[in-house]
């Protein structure tokens, strides 16, 4: 990934600064409450952060335009992560780099949802796009993305230049099913992973968080060893492997939290809070 140079500042080793340099997020189930709201003392913690020299930005699943609301109230300055970080973004939300599905894999990562049974949305030339506005699901990404969703009665056209691609079921066994029939047969040639339990996202192969970490860490002169990231799913785990400091939520699943080098409590109890104040500010 290539970035462009829009920090207002380069974050630099000086002989008194501390460990850990920057910090990269999850959102969704890590930086937010499950129901998507930005806690005080959250807020509090990125600022804490700021005044400590330590960077702060995230990566996640949402789309660019999902990634707004956080921007003001978080006052986040660095580029940020959108489609599990194939799509780098500035704080103005303009596109610094973009990675897409090749075409062929789009194509039977839906007919193989099709066949599943699941709602799909297909992100693509900066919509929302879906088939039908009512399914399960589509009201509460309408609510945390801020943005309505382009209805076309057929999402085929778009999957040459689909950015996500996400089966959507509130059956979350049924969806961890078809997440390891999918994964299987589309192997390297997307990167499959469930962002909530009841999303199954397809993004670009090998432009995952891991990804992120790397570009940060090239851009802003970090050693990965100076960076830690936060997270609460499978699509974390890259981003784990890539960081010095890995901190899993407590309502991360077992494989996530042992994926980690350190746990703390839950999206819902503060979690990320106490993470930045027992890991890394006083660190």
């Amino acid at each position: 990934m290539t970035l462009a140079r829009t920090t207002a500042k380069t974050l630099a080793r000086t002989p008194d600064s501390p460990p850990i340099a920057l910090v990269i997020s999850d959102v969704d189930g890590t930086l937010v409450t499950t129901d998507k709201q930005l806690a005080p003392a959250t807020v509090a913690a990125v600022a804490r952060l700021a005044r400590a020299g330590i960077g702060f930005t995230i990566a996640s699943s949402r789309p660019p335009i999902g990634l707004k609301p956080l921007i003001a109230a978080l006052d986040l300055r660095l580029p940020m992560g959108a489609f599990n970080g194939s799509t780098l973004v500035a704080p103005d939300l303009a596109i610094l780099s973009e990675t897409l599905i090749p075409a062929e894999a789009a194509r039977e990562a839906v007919a193989r949802f099709e066949a599943a049974g699941l709602d799909i949305w297909v992100f693509a030339d900066g919509a929302w796009n879906l088939r039908d506005p009512d399914a399960p699901y589509a009201d509460l990404e309408r609510r945390t993305l801020a943005a309505a969703p382009t209805v076309v009665p057929d999402l085929h056209p778009l999957l040459d230049r689909a950015a996500k691609i996400v089966g959507v079921s509130a059956d979350a066994a049924h969806l961890a099913t078809c997440e390891a029939e999918v994964a299987q047969a589309l192997g390297a040639r997307a990167d499959i992973h469930r962002s909530q339990s009841y999303y199954l996202d397809v993004t670009p192969p090998g432009a995952g968080k891991g990804s992120f970490v790397d570009a940060l860490s090239r851009h802003l002169g970090i050693d990965r060893a100076r960076i830690a990231t936060l997270g609460d799913a499978a699509n974390d785990v890259p981003m784990f492997a890539r960081s010095g400091l890995s901190i899993a939520m407590g309502n991360a699943a077992p494989a996530v939290r042992a994926a980690a080098t350190r746990v703390t409590a839950d999206n819902d109890s503060d979690g990320f809070a106490k993470a930045i104040d027992d890991f890394v500010v006083e660190r």
